[in-house]
């Protein structure tokens, strides 16, 4: 494909043989610094940050700029092709722990030893080692852009080590607590949510973005078609596995056409301020999206309580549906299929307590032969 060039002021934009887009942008001493993206409008995005820069006398300066400067600018170029929720959680990590801890130093002075004495004092201060994880990720992407940028000779990230994954704390019922929860739940406003929640294994933000046309009560079927994130609005599921279609419980169903009964009176008396442009199934009094985290920490609280079990997170009756389902011999890939998971090694690992007794049954009937 021919290259689409401007002029030399202007910066340049082109497509590689290989499909991805470059950018490229000269200093002010005539050196030439390259940026790459999947999409023109992408790359154009960090074409116009790197112009103005240039015109604010930034760009010649910044191979000597701080590991600070850097990602504060390299988040803002991120701004719009990142999810809300990714976004913001990438600001959090950069801003309450790299920074604090290597902030200060050059970009192209920092060292693999650096980076490992900040995931080591992460970890003595309390974080978690899927947390340190995170922060190897996005300092992974930074420095990969960067060296992109033509800001880095190399990319030290390739010569840290992150934490190993911890197992995962998992805390799934019991059969009889998962009972417990259901009786706790009946009569409530919100039944048919932990009812799905326990036997679809959906996930939170799944839940609260489910609308009325995703339900076909006829056919005793859904399909999960986007997530609800923190900012209120819903995107689309983050892998082809997530969007998936999902058989629906007798008691799914009759807990979903009594929800839609409890919002027909809310709407009522609610009146004009009524206003469910997404046509949600789950709403507050006003029609408006719920936020989940809120829910979780007050009303899946309450129902706790009044189910006399153990405090739990939200997050664990979806690990119940698949650790109930898998101790009842489901196969793993039907369980896959179910969470979205993208890979049955993922289910596997994520439900690695429940298969040793599978396997001792298994065991149990060879040696029946």
């Amino acid at each position: 494909m021919a290259k689409k060039r401007r002029a030399n002021l202007e910066g340049s934009i082109w497509q590689r043989k290989d499909g991805r887009w470059v950018a490229a942008v000269s200093t002010e001493s005539g050196r030439r610094m390259s940026m790459y993206g999947k999409t023109r409008v992408e790359v154009h995005k960090k074409l116009q940050v790197m112009l103005r820069k240039r015109e604010l006398g930034d760009l010649a300066s910044l191979n000597n700029q701080s590991v600070k400067d850097f990602l504060t600018n390299w988040l803002d170029t991120k701004r719009d092709s990142l999810r809300s929720n990714t976004y913001r959680r990438y600001c959090e990590l950069a801003r309450l722990h790299v920074i604090p801890e290597i902030g200060r130093y050059r970009l192209n002075r920092v060292t693999p030893q650096k980076v490992q004495e900040l995931y080591r004092n992460k970890l003595l201060q309390g974080q978690s080692a899927s947390s340190v994880r995170q922060m190897h990720a996005v300092l992974s992407v930074a420095f990969k852009q960067a060296l992109q940028w033509g800001q880095l000779e190399r990319n030290v990230m390739s010569m840290v080590i992150p934490p190993r994954r911890a197992d995962k704390d998992i805390q799934p019922l019991t059969v009889q607590e998962a009972r417990a929860v259901l009786e706790a739940a009946e009569g409530d406003k919100f039944e048919a949510l932990y009812i799905l929640a326990l036997t679809a294994g959906l996930r939170r933000g799944e839940l609260f973005a489910l609308r009325w046309r995703d339900l076909d009560l006829g056919n005793e079927t859904m399909r999960v078609a986007g997530t609800l994130l923190a900012d209120g609005t819903i995107a689309a599921p983050k892998t082809a596995k997530s969007r998936r279609g999902i058989a629906l419980t007798p008691i799914a169903i009759e807990a979903i056409k009594r929800r839609r009964i409890i919002q027909m009176e809310d709407q009522l008396l609610a009146g004009e301020r009524w206003s469910n442009e997404e046509n949600l199934v789950f709403t507050n009094l006003r029609g408006k999206a719920i936020n989940p985290s809120n829910f979780s920490s007050r009303n899946f609280r309450q129902l706790l309580e009044k189910s006399g079990i153990r405090r739990i997170r939200f997050h664990d009756l979806r690990h119940s549906t698949a650790s109930l389902l898998l101790s009842l011999n489901v196969h793993p890939k039907i369980v896959q299929e179910l969470l979205g998971h993208s890979q049955i090694s993922i289910t596997l690992d994520t439900y690695s307590h429940v298969l040793p007794s599978l396997q001792e049954e298994a065991l149990g009937k060879l040696g029946g032969f």
